[in-house]
C-alpha cells in the first residue's frame, strides 16, 4: 500500500514544487498549463502520458484549447503521496526552459 505523504515533505511542498498548488477541498496538488494552440496543448498531454505510464501514475486532468490542468492525489494513500510529488517533478522538468550552456 502507498503511504501519504509524510509531514515533513509536505511541510516543503510549496518551495519544492513552486507552480503547484494544494487543490481546494482535496488532498490533492494541481498546476493549470497554457500554451500556444490546441496541439501544443495536446502534444504536451501525450508527453505527461508517458511519464505517467512510466510511473504507474496517472493524473486526473482537462483540457481545453490552450489550456491543460492537472491535478495530482494518490487514490491508494487516500491523499497525497511522494507519487505525486516524483510525477510533479517529472511534469515540470518538460516545461521547464532549457540550461543555458555554458
Amino acid at each position: 500500500m502507498v503511504q501519504p505523504l509524510a509531514p515533513e515533505a509536505r511541510a516543503t511542498l510549496a518551495a519544492d514544487l513552486p507552480a503547484w498548488a494544494m487543490a481546494e477541498g482535496r488532498d490533492a496538488i494541481t498546476r493549470r498549463f497554457r500554451f500556444r494552440d490546441f496541439s501544443e496543448a495536446w502534444g504536451f498531454m501525450a508527453r505527461v502520458a508517458l511519464l505517467a505510464e512510466q510511473q504507474d501514475h496517472h493524473p486526473e486532468w482537462s483540457n481545453v484549447w490552450n489550456r491543460v490542468e492537472i491535478l495530482l492525489t494518490t487514490h491508494d494513500a487516500g491523499g497525497l503521496s511522494d507519487r505525486d510529488v516524483r510525477l510533479a517533478r517529472a511534469i515540470d522538468a518538460l516545461v521547464a526552459p532549457p540550461a543555458a550552456a555554458g
